[in-house]
């Protein structure tokens, strides 16, 4: 029999305590060992009980969730599930959230309410279930509350033998665990970086802008998010809004971006597939694709044509990714060229774009 995964409830809402822990005792897989009004009291309950994981609220009296959260990553880094604000100001301090090491969040306004309650069932369940499995990722915070690690001699011969200068741009899919990787990757590059890049996050509408800003302020590259009709450029990070697709279009030479709803019924929205399948249709030249860490496959058919196209693919491997799901589905079919700790992507990117 497998072993409940224990989790401590932190929240300064006694009905979002009790909700929270009631949906998550609704699989008898999971076991909610305590709940915490606010951050002291919760890290108190962390040093006593020692869950495999927490949910975490921002927004709390005595000490606020952000502040309990350095705490925990420097002291007791566990997988944290943050229940957020969709605010323009929850966004943001949810993003410097995840930066700082917390795995994913599930948003708050699914929060309002019975019906709601129930909604939010199964995606609090499924990224508990998912960021818990890999527990190896949390030892690599310890101390500092960011993830450090050397890139080894091994990856640096790997990167110095790499192809440079054929590649048209550069596509990163990245799900669960993305803002804290991408804040690893993207301030890393030069400003005169010689082609474009297109991420998709997947992440709900509200937080895609307060994502881009927070990579922008810290990069010599611009980053923003996606605008329908834009020019495709080098040296800018274009990131798909949240719930809707990026895709592109060639006129002549030139590349546009393209923002909408369609196709429907896809299962992200924005989709990893549905980008680089687009990519891979319009661009003249080969593709250099990134898959990183996040749960599920989307990205697989979308690597698929790139690689089709003489594409080269690059996937995170299971050590540094918080969830190994999207990255393990393309080395598992075949499609990933190099496999590389989250440390020496931008290394293995910079050379390959090199002209």
């Amino acid at each position: 029999m497998m072993k409940a995964i224990r989790v401590i409830v932190v929240d300064d809402s006694a009905f979002m305590r009790k909700s929270i822990s009631m949906l998550l005792e609704s699989d008898p897989d999971i076991q909610v060992v305590a709940t915490a009004r606010d951050g002291l009291d919760g890290i108190e309950k962390i040093r006593q009980l020692r869950p495999d994981a927490i949910t975490l609220d921002i927004q709390m009296p005595r000490m606020d969730g952000l502040t309990a959260l350095k705490i925990i990553m420097k002291e007791y880094p566990l997988p944290v599930l943050v229940i957020s604000s969709v605010t323009t100001k929850g966004a943001q301090v949810t993003l410097e959230a995840l930066s700082y090491g917390a795995a994913d969040f599930v948003p708050k306004e699914l929060a309002n309410g019975p019906l709601n309650i129930i909604q939010m069932k199964s995606e609090i369940i499924a990224k508990i279930k998912s960021v818990v499995n890999h527990p190896g990722f949390y030892a690599k915070i310890k101390g500092n509350g960011f993830y450090q690690e050397t890139i080894n001699d091994e990856d640096i011969e790997k990167i110095k033998l790499l192809p440079g200068g054929k590649f048209a741009a550069v596509v990163l899919g990245i799900s669960t665990g993305g803002p804290f990787a991408l804040n690893k990757i993207i301030p890393r590059f030069p400003a005169d970086f010689p082609v474009g890049m297109a991420i998709v996050q997947h992440i709900p509408p509200n937080f895609t802008r307060s994502l881009a800003e927070k990579l922008n302020k810290v990069s010599a590259v611009q980053v923003k998010e996606a605008e329908d009709g834009e020019k495709f450029s080098p040296g800018k990070v274009f990131i798909a809004t949240g719930g809707r697709h990026l895709t592109f279009r060639r006129n002549n030479s030139e590349i546009y971006l393209r923002v909408s709803s369609e196709p429907n019924g896809t299962l992200f929205c924005p989709s990893v597939d549905v980008m680089m399948s687009s990519a891979a249709e319009n661009f003249a030249e080969p593709l250099l694709a990134v898959i990183m860490t996040g749960m599920g496959k989307d990205g697989t058919e979308g690597l698929r044509l790139i690689k089709k196209n003489n594409g080269f693919v690059i996937a995170q491997n299971e050590e540094t990714c918080v969830v190994y799901g999207m990255p393990r589905e393309a080395v598992e079919k075949g499609l990933a060229d190099l496999v590389l700790p989250l440390a020496s992507i931008p290394g293995a990117i910079a050379r390959m774009v090199s002209r």
